[in-house]
Order: C-alpha cells, then sequence, then structure tokens
C-alpha cells in the first residue's frame, strides 16, 4: 500500500512537472517567434514587472508587446485553436486596407520579417484620420514622417496635397517603398520622396528645416529617445509643426515627452478613446 501511494505520488509530480514545462515552453517559443530584437527592448520593463501565473503569459505577451494593436488574446497554452481570420490581431494580418481621401489604400504586412516596421499601427491610422479632417495642417506644407514603417500617414499627407518625405532604417527602405509605389495612383500627382534617416547617425544631409514634422508610434524605445530628440531639434525651426501620435504604455512614453517640454511647447489636442491614441501638437520654444 505505502509502495503503491509513493508510486502514485511520484507518477503525479512527474505529470504536473511535464505540464508546467510544457505550458512554460509555449509562452518561451511564443514569445520568441512573435518578439523582434525592438520589441524585446520596449517591453523590458513591463516583463520585469510581471509577477503573475505562467499560464496567464500568452494575454499578458499579447497586450504588453503589441501596444496599439492589442486585443484579448483567443489563443490559450496547450489550447488547439482552429485557424479563423477573425481571431487575427491586427499586426498578424497578411494585409490591411483602407480608403483615405477617396483613394484605397492596402498595405501587406511582413511582421516576421521586419517587425514593427512592417505593420500598420493604430496612431498611424487614427494621425491619418485626424489629418484628413484638418487637411490645411499639411496641405501645401513640406512634410517629413520619422519612423515611417509602412508610411501609411505620409501617404495620407500626401494625398492631402503635402510635399511629403518619409524616412526609414536602410534594411527597412525597400519595404516602405514597394508599399508606397503599390499604393499610388497610376497618374501619379503626388509628391512623395523616399529616404534613409537612422536617427543614430549624422543628419548633415537633412539641411533645410521642415514645415510639418510627422510621428506614430515612434516613442516606445526609450535608448533612442536622446537620438530623436536631436533629431528633431535638427529639422525644426519655430514655425515647424510637429504632429506626434502614440499611445501612451510605460511611464517611459510619458517621460519623453517630458523631455520635450525643454526646449518645446507641447499640447495635446486629440484623444481616440476606443484605441486609446493621443496626438500631440509640439512646436519648438522661440
Amino acid at each position: 500500500m505505502f509502495k503503491s501511494s509513493v508510486k502514485f505520488v511520484f507518477l503525479s509530480v512527474i505529470c504536473l512537472s511535464w505540464k508546467t514545462f510544457q505550458v512554460e515552453t509555449q509562452c518561451q517559443t511564443q514569445t520568441q517567434e512573435e518578439m523582434t530584437d525592438t520589441v524585446e527592448k520596449y517591453s523590458d520593463s513591463a516583463m520585469a514587472n510581471n509577477d503573475k501565473e505562467t499560464e496567464t503569459c500568452s494575454s499578458q505577451n499579447s497586450e504588453r508587446e503589441l501596444g496599439p494593436d492589442s486585443e484579448k488574446n483567443p489563443n490559450y497554452p496547450l489550447a488547439l485553436v482552429l485557424f479563423d481570420e477573425k481571431n487575427l490581431l491586427p499586426h498578424q494580418k497578411k494585409f490591411r486596407n483602407f480608403s483615405f481621401v477617396g483613394h484605397p489604400i492596402s498595405i501587406q504586412q511582413n511582421w516576421g520579417g521586419l517587425g514593427v516596421a512592417a505593420v500598420v499601427w493604430e496612431a498611424a491610422v487614427v494621425l491619418g484620420e485626424y489629418l484628413e479632417q484638418h487637411r490645411h495642417l499639411v496641405e501645401g506644407k513640406r512634410v517629413i514622417e520619422l519612423g515611417s514603417g509602412t508610411g501609411l500617414a505620409g501617404l495620407v499627407a500626401s494625398f492631402l496635397g503635402g510635399k511629403v518625405t518619409l524616412t526609414e532604417r536602410a534594411e527597412a527602405l525597400d519595404f516602405l517603398r514597394t508599399t508606397i509605389e503599390t499604393n499610388l495612383p497610376k497618374d501619379n500627382k503626388f509628391q512623395i520622396d523616399i529616404t534613409e534617416l537612422d536617427w543614430t547617425k549624422s543628419l548633415e544631409n537633412f539641411t533645410e528645416h521642415y514645415d510639418v514634422i510627422l510621428g506614430a508610434d515612434i516613442i516606445y524605445i526609450k535608448e533612442t529617445f536622446n537620438d530623436l530628440y536631436r533629431t528633431l531639434l535638427h529639422l525644426t525651426s519655430k514655425d515647424t509643426h510637429i504632429l506626434i501620435s502614440c499611445k501612451i504604455r510605460y511611464d517611459r512614453d510619458s517621460d519623453f515627452l517630458n523631455m520635450l517640454k525643454k526646449d518645446f511647447n507641447l499640447e495635446e489636442i486629440f484623444y481616440e478613446k476606443k484605441r486609446d491614441i493621443r496626438i500631440y501638437s509640439v512646436y519648438k520654444k522661440a
């Protein structure tokens, strides 16, 4: 009897340990597959403060990593979930389709290849919607978009009559260029250029000040804050209007906005409650 009890307890421990290992392995695999190096950087603090049970890691990872596109994750560790495109998070969809200023826009996403630079974040969508409702902000203006990613906000600005320059890191330029070329009308009458701009490198090729600077979800990596700040100072005059669209996920996001107050005047001018996106109007101090 005693031996049987010991055997039962021993087998139970083995089974429990195996189940725990499966759960932890799935959570770790999910993180490794879904997170790019960039996402790992801006989710570090959330991970450090996460003391909840292992079984909830799937939904937690989705919430803290995906930011503007987070929804309740339908997948549960160890559960078999049939494929249903309705259950996909926005960044997981192969295409996202929009219509701005009477023009259809179809963007093929590449989360697995380029990560955050190759998906449409809601901050860009909200900024595009805001510009469409306030055409005068970009019409006839020299506009530059920082960290363009898919270039959605800048593309909308171009449709609205802006002379637009889209910028990205070298490794994301081909994707950005293909996305824009795919969505420009055949009788292209819009003024839009695409060029490399890495905030951490020299800015000597950018010699002019712009009328408008657009930034959609560009303040999520603390390590880039000083370089982004330097870039904004370099590209602006006292008349340059900066529009920053973002979701405030962590304290460090607010920290950057507070940093700006040293040399810039900052005002929240729009809040989209459903998607939790804020748009800030920023001008350099005289």
